[in-house]
């Protein structure tokens, strides 16, 4: 008698156990499923558990707080872009006004009686008058394209056509800095994208040449899954590039080299990302590769497209 309760309370104590086992593996799903619904619908709804086991409470309740910490910080950082990009926007727009004052008056000045040593100091001066405006322009340039995100006009694009009208356009750039420029001959490739903001890549990809290549450049179209623009070119010294950081903003591998903001290769990657496409780099025996991709061109591409 006494051994059939005891089996009995034994089998009880089993047939609970199992139901505690079951209820806990059904909470831990239902904390999997509520995790996996805050990644994929960026919810921040915090998990929420009925559990017996206060270890398992006070797990749910420090998930909780983890993750509160983790949305301040990021709502933190999304503040800290948004105010980044209206300084470099206003700073921009602060920078045009007095330059263009400048350019204005060394324009009177042209037109009076100046010296020889006039004249050439005039010459200097708006040389670099005319540098500093590039660079406030880059500026502008990157500003705009992070605040204001513009949709592509995409269109079908030949890009050896555009590429090598590019490059003719730069030819005098390439000439004073006794660069020769080599474009490798390929078979048509058709790219679905918005034509001024190729061009502007290419423009960028052709600047980046100009000033850091210490030799002669190699330009190269290719077809893959995506229409690929590729622009290799020697460098002086390939250790002092961090490839990983390459299309950062403000990136320069010269930190002595006053002529570039580091901005160029960052509106290389924005236009890219904002075109469908992507970019890389890479660097093997001192030379440096970049790789711009863009949508190809289809058939499809017209009816698929979002506009």
């Amino acid at each position: 008698m006494m051994l059939a309760i005891a089996a009995g309370f034994l089998g009880c104590c089993v047939v609970m156990l199992i139901l505690y086992i079951v209820v806990l593996q059904l909470q831990l799903r239902s904390i999997n499923r509520q995790l996996d619904k805050r990644l994929g619908i960026q919810s921040r709804q915090p998990l929420s558990l009925e559990l017996i086991n206060p270890e398992l409470n006070r797990l749910t309740a420090n998930i909780n707080k983890s993750l509160k910490v983790e949305e301040n910080l990021r709502l933190d950082s999304i503040l800290e872009e948004k105010r980044f990009k209206e300084l470099i926007a206003n700073l921009s727009h602060d920078l045009r006004t007095p330059l263009t004052a400048i350019k204005g008056y060394q324009q009177l000045l042209e037109t009076g009686k100046l010296s020889e040593d006039q004249q050439r100091k005039l010459q200097t001066a708006q040389k670099h008058a005319d540098k500093l405006g590039a660079l406030i322009e880059q500026f502008f340039e990157y500003a705009y394209l992070e605040n204001a995100e513009p949709v592509p006009d995409k269109e079908r694009i030949h890009l050896r056509n555009l590429v090598t009208e590019c490059l003719a356009e730069s030819i005098t750039e390439f000439e004073q800095r006794h660069l020769a420029v080599h474009l490798v001959d390929a078979a048509p490739v058709f790219a679905f994208a918005d034509k001024k903001m190729v061009v502007r890549m290419v423009q960028n990809l052709i600047r980046n040449c100009v000033t850091h290549s210490d030799g002669a450049v190699e330009v190269q179209i290719l077809t893959g899954q995506q229409a690929a623009i590729v622009f290799r070119n020697p460098v002086k010294d390939a250790t002092a590039i961090d490839i990983q950081r390459i299309f950062e903003r403000f990136y320069t591998a010269d930190q002595a080299r006053g002529a570039t903001t580091g901005l160029g290769l960052s509106i290389v990657r924005l236009l890219a990302e904002q075109s469908g496409g992507s970019t890389s780099a890479s660097i093997q025996d001192g030379v440096l590769e970049i790789r711009v991709e863009l949508p190809l061109y289809e058939s499809t591409s017209i009816g698929n497209d979002s506009r």
